[in-house]
């Protein structure tokens, strides 16, 4: 239909950025905590960490998560790739291989046409058939803004989960992938996104990170998230905690996505962004003299972000060369883990 509006017209926040504030998430959490919890249940939510895990068996546990959000671009075919990609990777961040997939489909039919939303199913499949599972199913609604995304399982052997608490002083930190996706998501918005920065933006949002699995079989290895809404800010402030370690990172290796540090500079930068760091800046250390636009960049939310890994100086070399087995050419040491400091982890970035 020539007369449709385009996708991101249609979503008040697009891709990770549609999460809600990590403080505001904590409050609302609270009244679920305490609850009876069986042992099989081996990764829950105290941790926030990527998926829940159940032990079926001694050598099977079930990977489970559910991700989905509002369109970050308006090709309805990148829109299905990007947010299937991104629900997957919470399977891979815990070590697990995926084996199959359930579409949350929410769209709002008296505007877009079924050609459009079918062309965002097609996406989600691909992504899927990609990873090696099926869309097996799934749900459906009629929404007000476009809604789309996928519940992922997987498996993984219980000896070889990995969560975002295994961290230990000594550890150094590993970023799959270059950050900068919600700085270019806010600049396409805007109109502001040449056809290189899109096709840099698209290539790295449906990477899969399917070095997940053969990472948590490195010796060595001893935690892993996925860096995604809540930035690498908070995601390794997350890691920190988990772990009851600090973090140290290194801003000047940290990679960044062609031209994103400009467009942050210019402006394009997303809410969840600054929502992010008020959620989270009591607890993050900043050199005087760090930008506006780095510390955008270090709290801008990532659509189907990078793994962030922590393993021992030992296993740095398979973990790179891992990384670089499926493609992931620009994973880089951006920091380390050190003893804690204080009573509560902190996160403390230096230039």
């Amino acid at each position: 239909m020539s007369d449709e509006p385009r996708l991101t017209s249609l979503s008040h926040g697009g891709g990770c950025g549609c999460k809600i504030a990590p403080g505001v998430l904590s409050e609302i959490l609270k009244s679920t905590s305490g609850l009876p919890l069986p042992a099989e249940l081996l990764v829950g939510i105290e941790t926030s960490d990527d998926a829940a895990v159940y032990r079926v068996a001694d050598d099977l546990a079930i990977v489970a998560t559910t991700d989905f959000f509002m369109p970050i671009v308006d090709d309805p075919h990148d829109f299905g790739r990007i947010a299937a990609t991104n629900a997957i990777s919470d399977v891979y961040a815990m070590g697990g291989r995926p084996i199959m997939a359930l579409a949350l489909v929410g769209m709002p039919i008296n505007v877009l046409s079924p050609q459009t939303i079918g062309r965002i199913l097609e996406g989600g499949a691909a992504a899927a058939a990609a990873a090696g599972i099926p869309v097996a199913g799934g749900h459906s609604i009629d929404s007000v803004e476009a809604i789309y995304g996928l519940v992922a399982i997987g498996v993984v052997h219980p000896d070889r989960v990995l969560t975002n608490r295994g961290a230990r002083p000594g550890d150094v930190l590993v970023l799959g992938k270059p950050l900068g996706v919600g700085v270019l998501s806010a600049a396409l918005k805007k109109g502001a996104l040449d056809p290189a920065g899109y096709a840099e933006m698209i290539e790295s949002t449906t990477r899969l990170n399917s070095p997940g699995p053969e990472l948590a079989a490195i010796e060595g290895v001893q935690a892993m998230t996925d860096v995604t809404g809540f930035g690498l800010a908070g995601h390794a402030l997350e890691m920190a905690r988990g772990s009851g370690c600090d973090i140290a990172i290194d801003w000047r290796q940290v990679p960044l996505l062609r031209g994103v540090r400009g467009l942050a500079g210019a402006g394009f930068v997303t809410g969840a962004s600054n929502r992010n760091w008020m959620s989270y800046q009591s607890q993050v250390i900043l050199p005087d003299d760090f930008s506006v636009e780095d510390r955008a960049l270090i709290t801008d939310p990532q659509t189907s972000g990078g793994l962030l890994v922590s393993c021992s100086p030992d296993a740095l070399d398979q973990v790179l060369g891992c990384f670089q087995r499926h493609g992931h050419a620009g994973a880089a040491v951006i920091g380390e883990v050190l003893n804690p400091a204080g009573a509560s982890p902190s996160l403390a970035v230096a230039l």
